[in-house]
């Protein structure tokens, strides 16, 4: 049943339009169900959580296109049986013949966006940066699964072959770009049949991905970074003005980064660091709010709404700063992460206004994506968000191969002098947080989402929610979510009004909407081994659990005592 009367949210009622799944040898939470289903597949196949992560991703590339593809990039946050937290980046970078100048910012634009002149950054060959995800994929297959390739992507080739049904989801999604997924035929033959998006309930087959994947089974990611795959790719973007060459794509590596931990009321937070923004701004922003008493202040009344917007303010003043690719800025990590520094800014906050807030920090010398959170009954945990940045990424096919490139340039600034300019082979600044807290160094919650700018936000909403207020799993992926990076504060409609009204006259510059962020996918880690997970109804998310087991040893049918 709906929980239509949460006990700590009078001020905010609100009433859950999924239910969880519970297992005790393994989890799956995507945000598409046979994503989910792909993944468990895996498990009851006798495979491990990693096996799982990358069966259910490569799933999500046929039945989530305008999420997630093997030419985006990602992160990756994995928890092994041995408690070893790994951060895998396969996060995209800036072509090698980009530099501070190759775009010009549109004068019009709206502040805090990276529009460009010709939207050149966000749509066609000119905004593709190199791919991240298969060989992220297949590295983190080859070390930490146990299936082989062939295996994990078998499901993700006969959903492209045989076809799979359109949601309404994914046909709103075709809609929304339905006038630039016009300009390309290949594209626009697949999901805009006869000039119109893909009902709900059609059947989409992907025939020339399907040989496309086909061959990655066979051939490994060397095909596209080093092979066939990859020159008819670069040989496309030679013609069409694109930046990528053969260059970015053998040059490309993986890193294996070192994740950010922090802590909040006796739990530790723990996430990839940068170029990825989110878990180190997370604890930022908890290290902020943990000298309020937010349980007290009640979910969604005036006061912790309005907490949790000047952090957010807080934390995306520090973020435009000073938050890149390490490899280029020198991110001050250990003040972002200072309780000293938290102290400084919380001390600033007035209870009764709003307030502009500027960065106290310096370098030192997404909106479209998908999320799944996965784990095995032996302790393997993944939570990995990948992407292929906006909508459909860069809104075209690679003639005859069916991939769709991702549209990255859109993330960096397109102003020189900032932290997170365009430079050659430069990683993209994400927000993206998968994390995992810990309790008396166990697992308790694994989660990430969605989103964009909207990501790690959401998070720590999620975080506070389950912490703070107490709420269950699918209460706290399902409740309402508030968003501000210090212009217009984003309120989701599941805020009574009267609230938003009371944040206006405070100075909040308040715009009422539909949802922020996506699709939110979290695991419960409850007593006795037993998982909870639980999916949004901001996407199509699907929690699967695995239960039951083999046979007890010694048991076998005894044909003889059938006839007795």
């Amino acid at each position: 049943m709906p929980h239509s009367d949460w006990r700590s949210c009078a001020a905010a009622p609100f009433a859950c339009e999924k239910h969880p799944a519970r297992g005790s040898r393994g989890m799956v939470v995507t945000n598409h169900p046979l994503a989910s289903a792909a993944g468990a597949e895996m498990l009851a196949a006798g495979g491990n959580a990693v096996d799982a992560a990358i069966a259910a991703l490569f799933a999500l590339t046929v039945v989530e296109p305008m999420m997630v593809g093997i030419l985006g990039g990602g992160m990756m946050h994995l928890r092994l049986a041995d408690g070893r937290h790994v951060a895998i980046d396969n996060q995209s970078r800036a072509p090698l013949a980009t530099n501070q100048t190759t775009y010009t910012p549109d004068p019009d634009a709206a502040p805090g966006t990276m529009d460009t002149v010709g939207r050149r950054n966000a749509l066609g060959p000119t905004a593709v940066a190199s791919p991240g995800n298969l060989m992220g994929w297949c590295e983190a297959l080859g070390e930490y699964g146990t299936m082989p390739l062939p295996v994990v992507m078998e499901p993700a080739i006969r959903h492209a072959a045989r076809g799979f049904r359109v949601t309404r989801y994914l046909h709103e999604c075709i809609a929304d770009c339905a006038a630039d997924l016009a300009l390309d035929p290949e594209i626009s033959a697949l999901l805009l049949p006869d000039g119109a998006p893909l009902q709900p309930g059609a059947l989409l087959i992907m025939g020339d991905y399907a040989e496309t994947l086909r061959d990655i089974a066979g051939d490994g990611a060397d095909l596209l970074y080093r092979g066939s795959l990859g020159a008819r790719y670069a040989d496309h973007m030679a013609e069409n003005g694109g930046y990528l060459t053969r260059e970015d794509l053998t040059t490309y590596r993986t890193v294996h980064r070192e994740p950010v931990r922090g802590t909040y009321r006796g739990h530790e937070i723990i996430g990839p660091p940068p170029p990825t923004s989110g878990p180190l701004h997370i604890v930022q922003m908890l290290n902020i709010l943990e000298g309020f008493d937010i349980g007290a202040l009640g979910f969604g009344t005036p006061d912790t709404v309005h907490l949790l917007a000047e952090a957010l303010k807080i934390a995306f003043a520090d973020r435009a700063a000073a938050t890149a690719d390490p490899d280029f800025v020198n991110v001050p990590v250990a003040k972002l992460l200072s309780r000293s520094y938290a102290e400084e800014r919380r001390a600033r906050i007035d209870m009764a206004r709003t307030q502009a807030w500027t960065a106290e920090v310096a370098p030192e010398g997404s909106a479209h994506t998908t999320h799944l959170t996965v784990a095995d009954a032996d302790g393997t945990i993944v939570a990995a968000t990948q992407t292929i940045n906006s909508l459909f990424g860069a809104r075209y096919i690679v003639p005859g191969t069916g991939m769709i490139p991702n549209n990255y340039m859109f993330v960096f600034d397109p102003r020189p002098g900032r932290a997170n300019s365009v430079e050659p082979g430069k990683r993209v600044t994400s927000s993206m947080a998968p994390v995992i807290a810990l309790r008396d160094g166990k697992p308790e919650y694994a989660l990430g989402l969605p989103g964009g700018l909207r990501i790690f936000p959401s998070v720590m909403q999620a975080l506070v929610n389950l912490i703070d207020h107490g709420m269950s799993l699918q209460e706290a992926v399902e409740a309402p979510r508030v968003w501000t990076q210090g212009y217009a504060l984003e309120m989701e409609e599941g805020f009574p009004k009267a609230v938003s009204d009371a944040l206006a006259a405070r100075g909040h510059d308040v715009v009422r909407l539909g949802n922020v962020a996506g699709g939110m996918c979290a695991i419960h880690f409850l007593d006795g081994g037993m998982m909870e997970g639980a999916a949004c109804w901001r996407a199509d998310g699907t929690a699967i659990g695995i239960g039951g087991g083999y046979a007890r040893a010694g048991v076998r049918f005894r044909p003889e005592a059938a006839r007795r």
